[in-house]
């Protein structure tokens, strides 16, 4: 019994060390972060966000299939976030349960070539 507790107790470690909290593994370049990150489970007052290095800039972002309209994505440039949330006046008024898909695509607005990239992650609203 003892061993098998040391067991569990040396894959969690490894786990915490190999992916630390906040950091979505596997993130194209330059992306810098997304949340809800791939495979977390929210709840439904869940918002998404989007870090991009600046001078970077989303050119489109879809959830579920729905283009979002770039009226609704709060943007704070000298950072780099974008960030939407559902609500009664955007695209999708409330997350319902389940499974959800977020794709974002960007490219580089100042300081240099284009720069063009997508991402696709899911997550889950319980």
């Amino acid at each position: 019994m003892t061993g098998l507790v040391v067991a569990l107790a040396g894959v969690v470690t490894a786990v915490v060390f190999l992916y630390p909290p906040g950091e979505a593994p596997g993130l194209p370049t330059p992306l810098e972060g997304v949340f809800p990150l791939p495979g977390d489970v929210v709840v439904r007052q869940t918002g998404i966000e989007i870090e991009l290095p600046v001078g970077y800039e989303v050119i489109s972002l879809e959830v579920d299939g729905v283009e979002i309209s770039r009226f609704e994505i709060a943007v704070t440039e000298s950072t780099g976030d974008w960030k939407w949330q559902p609500g009664p006046n955007a695209s999708i008024a409330e997350w319902a349960a389940g499974d959800h898909t977020v794709r974002v695509r960007w490219d580089r607005a100042t300081g240099g070539n284009p720069d063009p990239g997508e991402y696709t992650w899911t997550f889950r609203v319980s």
